[in-house]
């Protein structure tokens, strides 16, 4: 596998990038480095800080003239200068400088015609261990080449100022989908990550013929294939897990003329 360099992210100085470590080694330097704790049952506890859950309040869209005109700006899409994100990010990278970083490379998008390639680049192993277990994972060979579509820095020691950065709060999270990035400051919250990638994929895949939903499906023994549709909370993971069907994917799918796919990973119908 590749290394990377700290350079090689646009960071400076001296610090060590961990790229594509196993489960059981970021495990360990998430308990190394204060992160969390071991429950009873052996799984990685960790607590959050501030940021318990998305913070929709703070998040952006860099707002460039090749993608004005496909957003529906509002209270949902917020819109953020690009110079306003060019200097945030310039200071989440400047934090991270001499930093060890963990790096995460692989695919969003279970149908191989809609994958995604992210890099993910985070300041915690814990963060790095969530998107490691969510995204599909390359092989050591399709490692070498790894080239990235979106790449998303996740800095959550890095806290905003609103009155100097144009922002809400300490915490940010901004798309460019211009540049293909996206800048998480301020939040510990995992979740943050998660959301960013789909939000790529639903902005990404309506261009390619593919309705993006936020739903569970499953597959029966005879193909057919059931999507369950609602707010979160509301049971579609429950409905999906019926043990007499197989599992394709409890929270975001697409759909094309093929069939139903998972946009996180997963199998394909």
């Amino acid at each position: 596998m590749k290394e990377l360099k700290l350079i090689d992210l646009g960071i400076a100085g001296e610090g060590c990038v961990f790229r594509n470590l196993s489960v059981p080694e970021l495990v360990e330097f998430a308990l190394e480095r204060g992160e969390g704790r071991l429950s009873d049952t052996g799984a990685l506890v960790v607590e959050t800080g501030k940021y318990t859950g998305r913070s929709p309040d703070d998040k952006f869209i860099v707002d460039t003239p090749s993608v004005h005109d496909e957003i529906a700006w509002g209270k949902i899409n917020v819109p953020i200068a690009p110079e306003r994100y060019e200097a945030i990010k310039a200071k989440a990278l400047a934090y991270l400088q001499n930093r060890d970083v963990f790096v995460f490379d692989g695919f969003a998008g279970a149908d191989p015609k809609y994958t995604q390639r992210f890099r993910i680049v985070n300041e915690l192993a814990s963060q790095n261990l969530f998107i490691h277990q969510l995204l599909i994972r390359p092989t050591d060979e399709e490692l070498e080449d790894f080239t990235p579509d979106y790449t998303i820095i996740a800095a959550p020691g890095f806290k905003c100022i609103p009155e100097i950065d144009g922002v809400h709060s300490e915490a940010a999270i901004i798309i460019n989908y211009e540049k293909r990035e996206v800048v998480i400051a301020g939040s510990g919250y995992a979740g943050e990550i998660k959301k960013s990638v789909f939000s790529v994929m639903n902005y990404v895949l309506p261009k390619m013929g593919v309705l993006s939903m936020h739903c569970s499906a499953n597959i029966g023994e005879g193909g057919d294939s059931a999507v369950f549709f609602g707010l979160s909370g509301t049971g579609k993971t429950t409905l999906s897990a019926d043990p007499a069907r197989r599992l394709i994917g409890d929270d975001e799918h697409g759909w094309s003329p093929d069939g139903v796919f998972n946009i996180e990973g997963g199998c394909y119908a």
